[in-house]
């Protein structure tokens, strides 16, 4: 029952319209959410590969995430003077904010929950956890603690100079940076993990051959080399004898 309930999860979450500002995944962890929803044990249901935005909030704004306008926002490095002509634009409290690389993923079984966490934590994603929902999905989100966020104008008023701006933009270059290098960390550690249970076994097989093949290969080796002093000898037996034989004929 369990099982039948989360394929029609999956189904349903897979086969429906992406509500995201972007509407598509980006580009940078496409290949991620491929590798994960081809498993039959999980499916992501949202994702970001990580953002640098500048973001604009109302005057009377409660909550944060209500009423904003986005300025700026991109997924990969920028440049000062692109966050610095969004910045003219603001008319209220903007901020500029890295958001680091977020994906969450529902697992069938709290096991397989278990074994995403251990790869998330492993490459560098330390502030992953599981959750389990009343009607018992069970979600991995993977997160890390590597963002930034300043606040840079007030009521449409810059409050720092164009040196600071530049002094965030090249932070925040940096933490994107070093995003894009745990996403693929996270993914070769993914592949690892999750390798079919066959493919383990042939790797398995192939690795305790392997002390096998080097101690004939040494035996070889130790042969040839007993080989090449044998015919060295006799090549030097065969020239003293011609050399004794030429002594007696003059």
């Amino acid at each position: 029952m369990a099982g039948d309930t989360f394929e029609s999860w999956k189904d349903q979450c897979l086969n429906k319209c992406d509500f995201s500002k972007k509407g598509s995944v980006d580009d940078d962890i496409s290949h991620i959410v491929a590798f994960i929803n081809s498993h039959d044990q999980y499916f992501t249901t949202s994702s970001c590969s990580g953002r640098i935005i500048l973001f604009d909030g109302a005057l009377d704004c409660q909550v944060q995430k209500r009423n904003c306008s986005w300025l700026f926002v991109t997924h990969q490095k920028c440049q000062s003077e692109d966050v610095l002509t969004s910045l003219e634009k603001s008319v209220g409290d903007a901020s500029l904010k890295f958001e680091p690389f977020v994906l969450h993923v529902q697992c069938k079984k709290l096991e397989d929950a278990q074994l995403l966490h251990t790869v998330a934590v492993n490459s560098g994603f330390r502030n992953s956890g599981i959750t389990v929902g009343k009607k018992g999905k069970i979600i991995m989100a993977v997160r890390s603690t590597h963002c930034l966020e300043v606040p840079v104008s007030h009521r449409g008023t810059v409050l720092i100079t164009d040196q600071y701006l530049d002094f965030l933009v090249r932070v925040s270059n940096q933490k994107m940076e070093e995003n894009l290098k745990r996403i693929e960390r996270f993914y070769e550690c993914l592949q690892t993990a999750l390798q079919p249970q066959e493919q383990k076994c042939i790797l398995k097989e192939a690795a305790d051959k392997k002390p096998i093949y080097r101690r004939r290969r040494k035996r070889a080796q130790v042969d040839s080399v007993t080989d090449c002093c044998q015919t060295v000898n006799d090549h030097n037996e065969n020239r003293e004898e011609e050399t004794v034989c030429d002594l007696l004929f003059l």
